[in-house]
C-alpha cells in the first residue's frame, strides 16, 4: 500500500509563531529576566518583618513599592488552598509572625506583692490572665492582672520558709502542689487549707527544690537538697525513694506526653533521664547529660521531644530525643548565679519553638559591652539564634523567671519581688483602657498610675538615676528589701 501523503503544514503569517509551550529557561525552571515578573512575587519579595536594605532595588522602586506587603499566613493559606506545595511548614509561617510581633510588646502591668524575692512563677493552665508567684518568706499570690484588685494572697512563715517549686492539680485548678524550705511537698488551696502532706523532712538542714506531677501516670515527683528524688503517688503511696544525685536536686521534670520520663537536674552538674518504672538506685539512669556547671533547670519541650537546660553560668542547652546524649544546641547566654538572686531559668514557649530567659550582663562574657541591658532574651530553639530582646528603662533590675501563658500572648516575669506583665501594645493600649475606666468609675483615679512605655520613650543615660516603677496597685506595702 502506498503511504498517504500528509498535507504540509501550513506556515504561520509572518510575525506570529505558534504559542511556546516550553518553560521560558528550562534550565532552571524559572522565567528569563526579559519576562514580566508576576505581580504576586512582586509583592512578596521582601519579608514584612524586615525592613528593605537603604539603596536597594526595592527601596528604589516606583509607587507599587509602597503597597502594603501580605501576610506570611495569609500567602501559606493561600498556597495550601491552591494545592502549591509550601516551602516550610504553616507552623514556620505562624512562629514567624509572632516573633515579628514580639517588638510591639510592652509592659502592661507590674506588681510588688512580697516583702522577699519572689522565686517561683506559674500560670494557671484554663485562666489565660490568672497566675500564682512564690516568694522566699512562704507567701503564695493567685493574681488575674486583668481585673482591679483581684487577687488571693497567702502569707507565709517568713525566713525559711521559702516557696521552691509549684504546680497548679490538673485535676482540680483551685489546688496547688508546692514544695518549700519549710521541708515539706504538700497538697493545698487558695484559701490556705493544706489537704495532704506528701514529704517531710526532718530537719532544717533539708528541704525539698521542685515538684512535678502527672494525672496521667497519678505520681508526684520531688527532689532535696541531699540528692534524694521521691516518687509518690498521688494518694500519697511512697513508690521509691533513692538517692539519685551526688549533690541538692534543683529541679525535676516529667515528659508532658510520656509520663514515665523523668528528667533531674543537679548542682552536681549533671541532668539525669530515668524510666521511673524501673529505678533501682543511682546507676539506673537511662542517660546521664554532663554540664561543666551546676544546673538549675531542665524542661521538656512542651511535645515531649527535647529537653531544655539552663545552668548557672552561661549556657543553655537543647537536648533531642533522637540523640540524648549530645546537645542539638548550645546556646552562650550570661546568668550567672549567687546567693542572693533567684536562679534564672530558660522556658520554652508553649506553642512555638521558641526559648526564654533573663539576661544578667557579666563583664567577663565573651562580647560584654559597657552599659549593656539586662533584657529578657527570645530565642529559636532549632537555631539557637536570638530572635528579639525585651527591655523597659524603668523596670531594668535581674529578670530572673519568665513564662509565657498557655495561649502563648502573654509574658509574666519576676524582678526581684516585682511580678511583671507583658504584651502587644495594642493590647497594653486596650486592657488599660478598660481598667482606668473601672478605677474612674470606683474614684480611683487618684491613688493609681498606669504603666505603659511607648515606644519611642528615650532610656535615661546610665549613671543617671531611675524612678522607681509606678504600679496599678492601689495599696502599697513599705517593707524592707531582703533577698
Amino acid at each position: 500500500m502506498a503511504p498517504v501523503k500528509r498535507p504540509a503544514a501550513s506556515k504561520p503569517p509572518e510575525g506570529k509563531g505558534p504559542p511556546d509551550k516550553r518553560p521560558p529557561n528550562k534550565k532552571n525552571g524559572r522565567p528569563s529576566p526579559q519576562d514580566p515578573e508576576p505581580e504576586a512575587k512582586r509583592q512578596c519579595g521582601t519579608s514584612p518583618c524586615r525592613p528593605a536594605q537603604t539603596g536597594s532595588v526595592r527601596s528604589s522602586l516606583g509607587p507599587a513599592s509602597q503597597r502594603d506587603q501580605p501576610c506570611p499566613i495569609v500567602q501559606a493559606i493561600h498556597r495550601h488552598i491552591l494545592g502549591r506545595a509550601s516551602q516550610a511548614p504553616l507552623w514556620q509561617h505562624l512562629q514567624r509572625s509572632f516573633e515579628c510581633s514580639l517588638a510591639s510588646y510592652r509592659l502592661f502591668r507590674t506588681s510588688s506583692p512580697f516583702d522577699r524575692r519572689a522565686t517561683c512563677l506559674e500560670w494557671h493552665p484554663t485562666h489565660p490572665s490568672t497566675l500564682t508567684v512564690g516568694s522566699k518568706g512562704g507567701d503564695i499570690i493567685l493574681w488575674d492582672y486583668e481585673v482591679l484588685d483581684k487577687t488571693c494572697f497567702i502569707k507565709g512563715i517568713g525566713a525559711g520558709g521559702s516557696i521552691t517549686g509549684m504546680k497548679f492539680n490538673p485535676l482540680n485548678p483551685n489546688q496547688l502542689y508546692t514544695s518549700s524550705m519549710a521541708g515539706t511537698t504538700s497538697l493545698q488551696d487558695f484559701t490556705g487549707n493544706t489537704f495532704q502532706v506528701f514529704t517531710k523532712a526532718d530537719t532544717w538542714d533539708n528541704w525539698y527544690c521542685g515538684v512535678d506531677v502527672s494525672t496521667d501516670g497519678r505520681v508526684v515527683v520531688t527532689g532535696d537538697t541531699m540528692g534524694n528524688v521521691v516518687l509518690l503517688s498521688t494518694d500519697g503511696d511512697t513508690i521509691w525513694n533513692w538517692k539519685l544525685h551526688k549533690k541538692k536536686v534543683t529541679h525535676v521534670a516529667l515528659n508532658p506526653h510520656c509520663d514515665w520520663l523523668l528528667a533531674t537536674a543537679s548542682v552536681d552538674q549533671t541532668v539525669k533521664i530515668w524510666d521511673v518504672r524501673q529505678v533501682k538506685g543511682k546507676s539506673g539512669f537511662l542517660h546521664n547529660l554532663p554540664h561543666a556547671r551546676a544546673v538549675s533547670a531542665a524542661c521538656f519541650s512542651p511535645d515531649g521531644a527535647r529537653l531544655l537546660t539552663t545552668d548557672q553560668h552561661s549556657e543553655i542547652r537543647v537536648y533531642s530525643a533522637s540523640n540524648w546524649t549530645c546537645p542539638q544546641q548550645v546556646i552562650r547566654h550570661p546568668h550567672r548565679h549567687f546567693q542572693h538572686l533567684t536562679p534564672i531559668k530558660a522556658t520554652w514557649h508553649p506553642r512555638y519553638d521558641l526559648i526564654v530567659a533573663g539576661r544578667y550582663p557579666d563583664p567577663k562574657f565573651e562580647g560584654f559591652t559597657p552599659f549593656e541591658l539586662r533584657t529578657i532574651d527570645v530565642f529559636d530553639g532549632s537555631s539557637g539564634e536570638m530572635v528579639c530582646q525585651l527591655y523597659d528603662p524603668n523596670s531594668s533590675g535581674i529578670i530572673s523567671l519568665n513564662a509565657f501563658n498557655p495561649m502563648g500572648d502573654t509574658l509574666a516575669s519576676t524582678m526581684g519581688y516585682n511580678i511583671l506583665i507583658w504584651s502587644r501594645e495594642e493590647a497594653v493600649a486596650r486592657k488599660q483602657e478598660r481598667l482606668l475606666k473601672v478605677m474612674t468609675e470606683q474614684g480611683l483615679g487618684g491613688g493609681y498610675s498606669v504603666r505603659w512605655e511607648r515606644p519611642n520613650r528615650s532610656d535615661p543615660a546610665p549613671g543617671q538615676p531611675r524612678r522607681k516603677q509606678p504600679s496599678l496597685e492601689g495599696k502599697k506595702t513599705k517593707t524592707k528589701r531582703k533577698d
